[in-house]
């Protein structure tokens, strides 16, 4: 019997994942969900080869934790095997509580609820039925366990997150600016006083890192087209929780003509709030059988629903009829909003409240590198270290700290 599973990986080739513990975790049910939701979301509508999962991301960042732990021992920092299993375990787990579409219901279906939360319950949850082998994995993922640097390889501003989702995502969607030397930033890590540093001679790599990542937010993260049409996503599901809701006030709710999967009824017919899910072991039952599918199926229905609004918008999502996106770096001012309401109205015959569905006003900040997060810190020759907006001559604090925000005002057709 072969002592690991090899799999064919069309961006850094072939990945190794041993017999044991990890192996269970990538054959679980809970992680092999994650190769039914898309890594970028409605990205694929500008960018038709983001076709890549969440569940590839996450086999790619285990791969990139692996080298990143061989290259701190090979510089004879001590690292125990049940640190090193334990830290890829929880790369592994570190998505796992994306729903739909990433972070579409977070923000409709789900109140108060981030995916992280639900990646630590369902940790939780497979450390149970693990009988306790998560254990350690889970203190690294909260940030509980004394070497911190553990931590940081999984969640701060230089985590293999990001290392493996900047290289996929620009490999993926074509944009071969934004590739990223993943394997020589690795190999610049290095340890002083229990938190990552990078050697010296890995700036310049750092300081291209840095700009990539700025560039895929605005360029595919942050896509006009792609923020859009998630939007559209997002008003249908509104919408049709509505009129969940008012079918629910009807004398007969059992006669319902709003579609759903079992897993997509439960959420759209309950108000599922932040203490609802953590109390009522059933919010977790049924996210963990939602993904993309239940999304697109519902869709494709509610396409000849009766509700005009919902008919409407379900169409704009499966034919690709995107709302227009006006982009200014000032809010869109209340005079304006009003008024393409009323026109809204006015042209489909529907009320100023159900035009609401129709429009979106959004507002997007991101900057390119942190103060208050783990910063980056560049380690010398004479052992000293500094931040890298010190260490940088490309990268003042001004310029790498400020932080962009646009304004997104968007509409039907």
């Amino acid at each position: 019997m072969q002592s690991a599973k090899i799999i064919n990986d069309p961006v850094f080739g072939f990945i190794r994942v041993p017999r044991g513990l990890l192996l269970d975790i990538v054959r679980h049910p809970a992680f092999y969900r994650l190769s039914r939701i898309k890594q970028l979301g409605g990205a694929n509508i500008v960018y038709p080869g983001a076709q890549h999962t969440r569940l590839q991301h996450s086999l790619g960042a285990f791969h990139l934790m692996g080298k990143a732990i061989l290259s701190l021992q090979q510089k004879g920092h001590f690292i125990f095997d049940s640190e090193a299993e334990a830290v890829q375990a929880a790369i592994l787990l570190h998505d796992i509580g994306h729903g739909p579409f990433s972070h579409v219901l977070e923000h409709t279906l789900i109140q108060g609820v981030s995916h992280e939360d639900i990646s630590l319950m369902v940790m939780e949850q497979m450390n149970e039925e693990m009988r306790g082998q998560l254990g350690l994995a889970i203190k690294i993922f909260k940030d509980e366990y004394p070497k911190r640097f553990l931590h940081q390889l999984i969640s701060s501003q230089l985590d293999m997150d990001r290392l493996d989702y900047l290289k996929r995502d620009a490999f993926f969607t074509g944009v071969n600016e934004a590739n990223i030397g993943s394997s020589r930033i690795i190999d610049m890590l290095d340890m002083v006083d229990d938190q990552l540093v990078v050697d010296k001679k890995g700036i310049y790599s750092i300081e291209n890192y840095l700009v990539s990542r700025r560039l895929m937010y605005w360029q595919v993260y942050l896509h006009k087209t792609s923020v859009a049409a998630e939007h559209v996503m997002i008003n249908a599901l509104k919408r049709a929780k509505q009129l969940a809701k008012q079918e629910l006030s009807t004398v007969n709710p059992q006669l319902s003509t709003l579609f759903a999967s079992p897993a997509l009824r439960f959420f759209l017919y309950n108000t599922i709030d932040r203490n609802t899910f953590f109390s009522n072991p059933d919010c977790l039952k049924h996210y963990l059988t939602l993904d993309d599918n239940d999304i697109w199926s519902a869709m494709k229905v509610w396409c000849d629903h009766p509700d005009p609004i919902l008919s409407l918008l379900a169409k704009d999502f499966i034919n690709r009829n995107i709302f227009k996106v006006e982009m200014s770096d000032e809010p869109v001012s209340e005079e304006r909003k009003q008024q393409k309401l009323q026109e809204l109205a006015e042209h489909y015959h529907v009320s100023t409240d159900d035009a609401n569905y129709l429009i979106s006003n959004i507002e997007v900040g991101k900057d390119m590198y942190s103060l208050d997060d783990d910063q980056i810190e560049i380690r010398f020759n004479d052992g000293t270290t500094r931040d890298l907006t010190e260490a940088s001559d490309m990268l003042s604090t001004s310029l790498a700290t400020k932080k962009i925000r646009k304004h997104y005002f968007c509409y039907q057709r």
